[in-house]
């Protein structure tokens, strides 16, 4: 944190001036109040910087756990909320212990994309009610909230909260085009403010707030209730897990050289949902945002993450009067332009024009998180994800039938050796999701003598589709149809003999190194049968 602290302290002084809007927002947002989010923000962002695993992380509440909290609050009240934020630091600490960091490459980027779109409507919609000055009526479902908020509007309407947040987001936006280096959502709540003072217009102000970090006034839950909360807790941590993570990457793929350490990032996030709630604060992550503000910023060193703690506990301790003045509905703007910032509609585009899985997981994740919840919907996100790609890869697995070289037979011999005998070629993988397809193209081979599986091209097999083989061995022997196998690899072999597979290839000396090998084999089967003269060839090869 020595090497250049002028630019870090410039750094963290910028993004805390970002950082101050948004952290009162989301405390609003969330239900326990904008000290909520000043205290995650100055708590949960110093224990963060110093104990996570990425230099330029900057940690704090956020929108997507702002969606989590929100039924947390309507269903178990501010008690509630502090003990799952006590509980999901515990299980981040345990995650990191694990060593679960590395998780985070196997999440598909469709389902981050519809993960964050999905998220960005949800804070829109909360925005809802204190953008239109109504009381946020009662419900845990964003889209019936909003709803019947535009409802109560509309049966007496008060324009002056809608010119608010509407100005407020459209200083932002058009603010950032023109100038992003410039902290427009802090010029326009300013603006907004000292407008609503002097011209004393009507606008709810955020309230009271405490000369110093709040405290939790309700303790926290007894231990016989903690059960209730576990699956609260679970979404939390893993909410504050992906989004942390998530990230720490986007920094890193800002920077040149720089990788953080994703097992350490989950032990620092652990620590900072510990401390947070003893403060009165909300569960915490990494914040997107504000870490890309950080990095562009010029950042080096955790020293401007530690700035931006210091300079918001200063704004807490020395300016609580003047920002308990900020009005409700300029935070909605603020979250409103956040929110429409948070889609890129670039990457968007470029994920649905890939392929049609890439669009339909997309698309399943973003309206799973509107209309269920964040955990949910990156859940359905990753079933879908990974059944396509078992679908995908099941459509590599062929049977083909190879044709017999004519070697040195004459064309009368070849004929006899083709009408009787038939080689099959595995290529790809033998797994559950190919497995019954492969069963049903073996067993409707026509009536041949014998039938030869060239097994040296199977990529990979597991117990179900040795059990699928010995089956169609099996039917093919009962119907009188001698099954040959050729080119079986060592880690195949362990597979078949586990569901003893090989028993009977090995018992009557049915399986062969090469398929040479296997053809003579047969030859000489059928010489014995007396369907082919004995001695007419030596012998043929296989093509492929």
């Amino acid at each position: 944190m020595g090497r250049s602290p002028r630019r870090d302290l410039l750094a963290g002084l910028t993004v805390a001036i970002v950082a101050l809007p948004l952290a009162l927002g989301f405390g609003v947002s969330s239900g326990l109040g904008a000290e909520a989010g000043l205290a995650t923000a100055v708590v949960a962002g110093a224990l963060a910087a110093l104990f996570g695993g990425s230099d330029l992380q900057v940690s704090g509440p956020t929108g997507a756990m702002t969606v989590v909290l929100v039924p947390i609050v309507g269903e178990y009240g501010t008690t509630g909320v502090l003990t799952v934020g006590l509980m999901a630091g515990v299980m981040l600490i345990a995650l990191a212990a694990l060593r679960a960091g590395t998780c985070m490459r196997y999440v598909p980027a469709p389902v981050v994309e519809g993960f964050t779109l999905g998220i960005a409507c949800v804070i829109g919609l909360q925005q809802v009610p204190h953008a239109l000055g109504v009381p946020a009526p009662d419900g845990d479902r964003v889209l019936v909230v909003a709803w019947r908020a535009v409802a109560e509007f509309a049966g007496n309407p008060d324009w002056t909260a809608v010119g608010l947040a509407v100005s407020v987001a459209v200083i932002m936006l058009v603010g950032a085009r023109l100038r992003p280096t410039l902290p427009f959502s802090l010029v326009a709540v300013v603006a907004a403010t000292v407008l609503t003072q002097v011209a004393h217009l009507d606008a709810a102000p955020i309230g009271d707030l405490p000369s110093g970090l709040p405290a939790p006034s309700l303790g926290f839950l007894d231990p016989g209730a903690l059960g209730s909360l576990l699956a609260p807790a679970v979404a939390v941590a893993a909410l504050a897990a992906l989004e942390s993570l998530l990230s720490a990457s986007v920094a890193d793929g800002m920077t040149v050289g720089r990788r953080h350490d994703p097992d350490r990032e989950l032990f620092g996030q652990g620590l900072a949902n510990l401390a947070a709630p003893l403060f009165g604060g909300v569960p915490a992550t990494g914040a997107i945002a504000r870490t890309a503000v950080n990095v562009r910023t010029g950042a080096g060193s955790r020293l401007a993450a530690l700035t931006h703690a210091a300079i918001l506990a200063a704004i807490v301790f020395a300016a609580a009067p003047l920002v308990a003045r900020i009005p409700l509905a300029a935070l909605a703007g603020v979250l409103l332009a956040t929110a429409v910032r948070m889609v890129e509609v670039g990457s968007l585009r470029a994920m649905a024009r890939a392929t049609r899985s890439d669009a339909l997981i997309l698309v399943l994740t973003a309206v799973a998180t509107l209309a269920l919840d964040l955990v949910y919907a990156v859940l359905i996100g990753l079933a879908v994800a990974g059944a396509l790609a078992l679908r995908a890869v099941a459509q590599q697995a062929r049977l083909d039938r190879v044709p017999l070289d004519r070697g040195d037979h004459s064309a009368e011999e070849h004929a006899l050796l083709a009408e009787h005998i038939v080689a099959y070629r595995i290529d790809g993988p033998l797994f559950f999701a190919a497995a019954h397809r492969f069963l049903l193209e073996l067993t409707e081979v026509a009536d041949v003598r014998v039938v030869i599986l060239r097994m040296s091209r199977v990529s990979t097999m597991d117990a179900t589709g040795a059990l699928v083989l010995k089956d169609a061995v099996e039917r093919l022997t009962r119907r009188g149809i001698l099954v040959l196998a050729s080119g079986i690899r060592p880690g195949q072999r362990r597979v078949l003999d586990s569901v003893g597979a090989l028993e009977p290839l090995l018992h009557e000396g049915r399986e062969y190194a090469t398929t040479p090998e296997a053809i003579r084999a047969a030859r000489h089967h059928l010489e014995t049968a007396g369907i082919l003269p004995a001695g007419s060839g030596r012998g043929g090869t296989v093509r492929g």
